[in-house]
């Protein structure tokens, strides 16, 4: 069986109930997730050994983040214990023509100010076949940056395959030392995951003839995104999701892959959203699976494709999801009927 590894914080979500407003509410959901944890939930869901990693504080709040991973067989053995909080999240949920918004309490949790002393990687990546890291972990901080570049050193030097998801934030840094941090980190990166912004903010690698503001997606110009990515980083693959924002509530979603030789593009589906957070997540999960599967590129894709499609319609950060699930979505049922 394939083990792979994630690397990057965990967070205490913070939601109000269905679509009210911050400034309406009167109680939070709470709930757990964050990039990383995301991948890795998937990948246990789909019968695979996964790890995640990260620090997270002794108390009570940091023992429930790693019981949100246990209960779906995550591997939290290597997380190490120390600090003093868990990174908050609030959530407030968009609906029609008015966006989802998201506000960060993060500063200063357990991982933003771990060292590099607190990981042994040689020993984490011991029998591991997939490291997978998104650009939200380097932006945590220079430390944190520094000890990602520890295990990408030592996933390399093990043959181990690396995937990275891009995923900025501008909340956590700048395009300009994005930029610059992530130029250091990708001549590691096998796989690279983006969606229709991140290499246009991260590397201004830009796609002709789109507008993500109005859904407007040009497949020309994200075939030259993608090439410029490889070629740029020596990368074996490049992904790419394509979100065509119609309202907060309904958006096409689809994606490219890009293998070095030919490009690939999968159906379109309409998605009427209840939680989009996570859906890249969960897209990045079904390409690992797809790909530690040997399936054929395009059906990699789909099934990628599909998985994501499939989160939009769960509540929470996690895909709860099965292989069997997302296979009959990407073959072609996406009816919705009842199953009895």
């Amino acid at each position: 069986m394939s083990k792979i590894i994630t690397f990057g914080e965990i967070m205490l979500r913070l939601a109000p109930e269905g679509y009210y407003r911050f400034v309406q509410a009167q109680t939070f959901g709470a709930t757990y997730g964050g990039g990383e944890a995301n991948v890795a939930v998937s990948l246990a869901n789909y019968g695979l050994d996964a790890a995640f990693v990260t620090k997270l504080p002794k108390h009570d709040i940091g023992q429930a983040a790693v019981n949100s991973l246990r209960q779906f067989g995550v591997d939290t053995s290597s997380i190490t214990r120390g600090g003093d909080r868990v990174g908050i999240y609030f959530l407030e949920k968009g609906a029609s023509q008015r966006p989802s918004k998201v506000i960060y309490d993060r500063a200063h949790s357990s991982i933003a100010t771990a060292k590099s002393s607190d990981f042994d990687w040689d020993s984490i990546f011991t029998d591991v076949d997939w490291f997978h890291f998104t650009g939200i972990t380097p932006a945590l901080g220079d430390n944190v940056a520094e000890i990602c570049l520890d295990a990408l050193k030592a996933a390399k030097a093990k043959g181990i395959t690396v995937s990275c998801d891009l995923n900025y934030r501008k909340n956590l840094w700048s395009k300009q030392k994005a930029g610059e941090v992530m130029a250091t980190l990708m001549p590691y990166v096998d796989v690279c995951i983006a969606n229709e912004e991140d290499a246009s903010d991260v590397f201004a690698i830009h796609a002709e003839n789109t507008d993500v503001t109005t859904g407007k997606v040009n497949h020309e110009g994200y075939k030259s995104v993608a090439k410029q990515l490889a070629d740029r980083f020596n990368l074996s693959k490049v992904a790419i999701t394509l979100r065509g924002s119609i309202s907060a509530n309904d958006n096409n979603w689809a994606a490219m892959l890009y293998d070095g030789k030919d490009y690939y593009f999968s159906k379109n589906y309409l998605v009427h959203i209840v939680d989009r957070v996570g859906g890249g997540d969960s897209f990045g999960a079904g390409l690992i699976y797809a790909t530690l599967q040997d399936y054929a590129p395009q059906e990699a894709l789909e099934f990628a494709v599909a998985a994501s499609c499939l989160k939009h319609t769960i509540e929470g950060d996690f895909n709860q999801v099965s292989v069997d699930e997302v296979a009959k979505l990407a073959g072609g049922d996406g009816s919705g009927r009842v199953q009895r």
